[in-house]
């Protein structure tokens, strides 16, 4: 309650800094406004250690979803949701009816701890059955030689393009801020029509290049995998 207290406070020194009497408007109502705002955001923020909403249809969700499904259903929050009362909760508020379960999954839930014991015993934690999405040690080096391997592709084919034309990709394609047409074609002496085909035809050569490079990779592998 006190947090409450507090948050409120909050909302109605924020109420006083952008009050503006010229509006003819009284003080308490615009303050009200202010102070509700406020408590309502911070219900929202710590309701669940999952993030529930931000937008404005969302937390006109998750503030109003209960009293919709007495009004519309006479259910109580523990029954069972059907697709009709769905639909109309979601119509009432201007959400989709995904938006409304997946809400309603949330209040209904609860938040578990991944230290949470399982079963009787307790030997094992909820945190012991997550997956591990990072990749192994097998997976980190093949990609370490993959990413290797086409940096020497690329830098083998770069170098198969003249001076200009190399000039033309780094400046057009590799760097993070891009050079214009007409900047580079001022740079090099040139039109900007002339860079722009520069730049196909240099594109085109490094893609030749690489696909050559692939070809014969998949042949040489090929020919390990008959070798076996």
């Amino acid at each position: 309650m006190g947090d409450l207290i507090q948050e409120g406070n909050i909302g109605l020194m924020e109420a006083a800094a952008r009050f503006e009497p010229a509006l003819e408007n009284r003080f308490s109502t615009y303050a009200t406004w202010w102070i509700k705002a406020q408590i309502q955001d911070y219900v929202l923020r710590n309701w669940s250690i999952v993030r529930t909403g931000t937008t404005a249809s969302q937390k006109s969700l998750f503030f109003n979803l209960r009293r919709l499904r007495a009004k519309i259903t006479g259910q109580s929050a523990r029954d069972y949701l059907d697709a009709e009362s769905v639909q109309k909760i979601a119509t009432e508020l201007g959400v989709t009816p995904k938006e409304v379960m997946q809400m309603e999954a949330r209040m209904n839930g609860g938040d578990q701890s991944l230290n949470s014991p399982i079963g009787e015993e307790g030997d094992n934690q909820w945190q012991d059955l997550l997956p591990d999405t990072t990749p192994n040690p097998e997976e980190v080096v093949i990609g370490m030689k993959d990413n290797a391997t086409r940096s020497s592709w690329l830098n083998n084919a770069l170098g198969e393009l003249s001076d200009r034309e190399r000039t033309i990709i780094k400046e057009r394609r590799m760097n993070d801020d891009v050079v214009t047409l007409e900047d580079l074609g001022k740079q090099l002496g040139i039109s900007k029509e002339r860079v722009r085909q520069l730049e196909q035809r240099a594109m085109d050569k490094l893609k030749a290049s690489i696909l050559i490079k692939v070809k014969d990779a998949g042949l040489e592998q090929m020919a390990l995998f008959d070798a076996r």
